[in-house]
């Protein structure tokens, strides 16, 4: 099955696939990973035009995305590590928290010992290697196996023993729980995409115009998965991908579209660490960790309440930004709230310029 997009172009659609491209203009942009490739006509300047508004988000329900984060969430849990997942037994797909066991599978066990021995102890964010498994996954989501034996261009070149882990495993979860899992992030984007519609172009250009940066040219990929790793998402550059939990509880309603556009902010936020360190070196104070990490957080809340109070977004009354909401300044970043609120506030409010507000935020430290 196929779904048709203007311009006579088309999309594979099946099962454990659900691509959809979000723009604040009528006409979806290329779309960047499409497996097997599809022909389509060269867009015309009018599509090119509607295209460059922005943001545009291609959210994705991946089968294997998926499968793979479930993997490395139950490894993690069997060796009752840390998974840091936000939600209770009543959030939205709360049954994801738990441990999902299938002694009757001998496949699903092994896959999850796989994962064990070999993926729980890597960083979903900062290991090379798992960058490159969620990378090329994302581009294989249509794919009905990872080893090419269906279509020559779904072999995914992984290592043999991930791709065997994963197709072991793939008839289990297909069967027990993809299509609750599935059915969680459709829901989280039917939820997202209208704020998006709504807000996203001034998020956007403010978030550009803060951080003195041009918003991506091209679409920025977004899996959605049941788990988004222990702080519920995490981005990675070159390509520039976001993975995001539909059924954590600090990425619902509101604060999800925060968690959307503070993961963009990655792309664009550059200026601000390299700011950061030289102007600590120009002090001779060490770099402060998470500085950078913390002025995202607060930058992006603060515009969400800016942009909010001048629309009529629901619950847009009142709206507590994520990192005050979860207490994100009490564990260890309290100086950072402080110094922020003093010297970085006044940019954002336009009463002062990029370089004297990070001079000043490092000298308050």
């Amino acid at each position: 099955m196929r779904i048709s997009l203007p311009g006579g172009r088309s999309i594979p659609f099946g099962p454990g696939l659900a691509a959809f491209v979000l723009a604040l203009a009528p006409v979806a942009p290329q779309a960047q990973r499409q497996l097997p490739p599809v022909q389509f006509n060269p867009p015309t300047q009018e599509q090119k035009d509607a295209a460059a508004a922005r943001p545009v988000f291609e959210f994705h329900s991946g089968f294997w995305v998926n499968l793979h984060h479930v993997l490395y969430e139950q490894a993690r849990l069997r060796q009752q590590k840390p998974t840091n997942r936000g939600g209770g037994a009543s959030a939205p797909g709360a049954a994801a928290n738990r441990e999902r066991k299938d002694a009757t599978s001998a496949d699903w066990n092994a896959a999850v010992n796989f994962y064990i021995a070999e993926m729980g102890d890597r960083d979903l964010l900062f290991d090379t290697r798992m960058i490159e498994i969620n990378n090329r996954l994302a581009q294989l989501e249509a794919c009905e196996d990872l080893s090419g034996r269906s279509d020559p261009d779904c072999g995914s070149n992984l290592d043999h023993d991930l791709v065997q882990a994963l197709e072991r495993a793939a008839p289990v979860y297909r069967e027990r729980w993809w299509p609750e899992d599935d059915r969680a992030n459709r829901a989280w984007i039917a939820t997202i995409a209208p704020l998006v519609r709504q807000i996203g172009k001034p998020m956007a250009d403010r978030l550009s115009e803060v951080y003195r940066s041009q918003w991506p040219r091209n679409s920025i990929l977004v899996d959605v998965s049941v788990y988004g790793g222990p702080l519920g998402a995490y981005t990675t550059l070159d390509p520039l991908h976001i993975t995001i939990s539909s059924t954590d509880s600090r990425n619902q309603g509101l604060a999800g579209f925060e968690i959307l556009f503070h993961e963009s902010s990655h792309a664009l936020a550059g200026s601000v660490q390299q700011q950061i360190i030289r102007d600590c070196r120009a002090a001779n104070k060490p770099i402060p960790r998470d500085l950078w990490h913390a002025l995202l957080f607060y930058t992006t809340g603060a515009l969400v309440k800016q942009v909010l109070q001048k629309s009529a977004a629901p619950g847009s009354a009142g709206y507590t930004p994520y990192a005050v909401r979860n207490d994100l300044y009490a564990r260890g970043w309290q100086d950072y709230q402080r110094v922020l609120e003093r010297y970085w506030q006044p940019y954002l409010d336009g009463k002062t310029d990029f370089e004297q507000a990070l001079q000043q935020l490092v000298s308050g430290l």
